[in-house]
């Protein structure tokens, strides 16, 4: 292989998890808002906070083992060393059977404790616990997922993502109906018909989710056993010196060494999720606001906001996926040119993304709202347009939390997330208290997490590796080639609404002129390169239409 399709081969793989995830994410979308309407605002409130928990458990347990095993088994391919590669599959596969089971155990037994007593949300125990044994399936999955990108390979990760993201989709509406009509006949022996209506139908959507992880473990496996030969002739050829075969103990201490630092910066993150909805509530009752309003206002903010906001994330959580493996093996070459090359690619590439996204979501929240949830309330739309900035934020600290680990400043990212994390806090609670903002303190302070993340981990990578963005390509060109976008949008809708009255049609006719309108000033503008372009997925076809325009000769 080429140097120079060695050096971007990271995007395509990223693109490829990239094109998979959205499309997770858009049947993710559908099957939400479906689940959404089923479950209600109070329903989402219980389904959020069991999902809280069950994120940060996650996190504990074996969210970081995918990036810390496709890190640590491309580190060894690179060397050639096929045999410790395999050895560290199998070191991770127990590490993860035993911490996966622990925490699974701790969810299950302790569900009625922490979402009483940290939560303030009791009904939400029952959705839970049926989580609980996800927290196992997950972790395993993860391992296998690492494995796989550490190979170079993303594709049984995308795939397998599709695949549970379609058994969760189905699985969840069905559970939820069902689920939620059981809850009805013991709501009304209890003389509470809506709560627990609510909260057993929030049970039956986690019930897909299990389902949907199990569907994907399933593939992988299958992937692993038809992997089987290929691996086993890697080893038989494999020219290590015996003395350099890695025991396991040592496989334990490493994988160790690697997870915590890339635990301790991504349970950050999550800790911010899970504390935002404790928080909230603690500070409504404290404010004596009713019960009520936070569980209607956070199943809101949870079930449409957070929904939406999330899907253009997606793209940096893939980059950054794909980038550390890239960034390990460049890192082991002692290519630093190479790294910086691919750190700037990829944070053009997902700003060339973030941008469109950010203005899209803030011109056109009503708009969404309406075609997907029929809901015209005023609240959900303000809080869309607020939250819209955050995509760029959100997207930027991902990639450069994942650039920083894949470059082995491991703490770096733990110490900006966790400066960012008191900030954080400080807002919400100061937002609420001194202004009495409600639910748009915890936007606000959404806004706020991410930007401080991105700046310190912005900075903190040009104190490494020494490299130089290009402010006008990667920040400028699509900031003002996504606000064009954004006018061209809001005229399109407002004048189709005026011709025809029909919301579907106007916003979606709005966005596929946005994507044309906002791709040609790019270009226009000289935001990507020919290379940067061919990057992109169907990137021939996209630079065969850019000639044709004579945007290149």
């Amino acid at each position: 292989m080429s140097n120079g399709s060695k050096k971007n081969s990271f995007l395509v793989q990223g693109s490829i998890l990239a094109v998979a995830s959205i499309v997770s994410r858009i049947i993710g979308l559908v099957y939400r808002v479906a689940v959404t309407n089923i479950l209600g605002d109070i329903g989402n409130d219980y389904y959020s906070c069991a999902f809280s928990i069950y994120s940060i458990m996650l996190t504990i347990s074996s969210y970081s083992l995918p990036l810390a095993v496709s890190k640590l088994v491309s580190a060894r391919m690179a060397r050639g060393q096929k045999r410790n590669a395999a050895r560290i599959l199998k070191g991770a596969l127990i590490f993860s059977l035993i911490s996966g089971a622990i925490v699974a155990l701790v969810c299950f037994f302790g569900a009625d404790f922490i979402t009483t007593n940290i939560m303030n949300t009791p009904m939400s125990a029952i959705a839970l616990r049926v989580l609980a044994p996800t927290l196992l399936i997950v972790a395993i999955m993860g391992v296998l997922r690492g494995y796989f990108q550490g190979l170079g390979s993303m594709i049984p990760t995308a795939t397998s993502q599709i695949i549970e993201q379609i058994v969760n989709a189905c699985g969840s509406i069905v559970f939820a109906i069902t689920f939620s009509q059981y809850g009805l006949e013991i709501g009304q022996a209890m003389s509470d018909p809506e709560n627990y209506m609510a909260a057993y139908g929030a049970a039956g959507s986690t019930l897909g989710t299990s389902v949907g992880a199990l569907a994907g473990l399933v593939f992988l496996l299958i992937i692993l056993f038809a992997y089987r030969p290929v691996l086993k002739r890697g080893i038989r050829r494999d020219k290590t010196d015996r003395r350099d075969i890695e025991s396991y103990s040592n496989i334990y201490r490493v994988i160790l060494l690697t997870t915590i630092p890339v635990l301790l910066s991504t349970t950050v993150y999550r800790l911010s999720e899970f504390l935002d909805q404790s928080i909230y509530k603690k500070m409504m009752a404290f404010m004596s606001k009713e019960a009520i309003e936070a569980s209607i206002n956070w199943g809101i903010y949870a079930g449409r906001v957070t929904v939406l906001i999330a899907i253009p994330t997606t793209i940096a959580d893939s980059i950054a996926v794909s980038v550390i493996p890239s960034l390990t093996a460049a890192l082991s070459e002692d290519n630093h040119q190479l790294i910086r090359e691919k750190i700037i690619s990829a944070i053009r590439f997902v700003m060339v993304i973030s941008f469109p996204c950010a203005v899209g979501m803030g011109v056109l929240a009503s708009p969404i709202l309406q075609l997907l949830y029929h809901d015209t309330r005023a609240l959900p739309a303000q809080l869309i347009i607020i939250s819209a900035i955050s995509i760029v934020f959100y997207t930027l600290s991902t990639l450069t939390t994942g650039i920083l680990q894949g470059i082995d400043k491991m703490l770096s990212p733990v110490i900006n997330a966790f400066v960012a994390l008191v900030i954080h806090v400080i807002v919400i609670i100061g937002a609420m208290l001194l202004f009495d903002l409600n639910i748009y303190a915890v936007v606000i302070s959404n806004i706020v997490f991410p930007f401080v993340v991105s700046l310190m981990n912005t900075f903190a990578i040009k104190k490494h590796i020494r490299y130089r963005a290009n402010i006008r390509k990667t920040y400028v060109v699509p900031a003002i080639s996504s606000i064009v976008m954004g006018l061209v949008v809001w005229t399109v809708y407002k004048f189709l609404m005026f011709v025809f009255y029909i919301n579907a049609l106007a916003t979606l006719v709005s966005i596929i002129i946005g994507v044309v309108v906002y791709f040609i000033v790019l270009l226009a503008l000289k935001g990507l390169s020919e290379d940067e372009l061919l990057n992109l997925p169907k990137g021939h076809i996209l630079l065969g239409v850019a000639k044709s325009l004579g945007f290149y000769k």
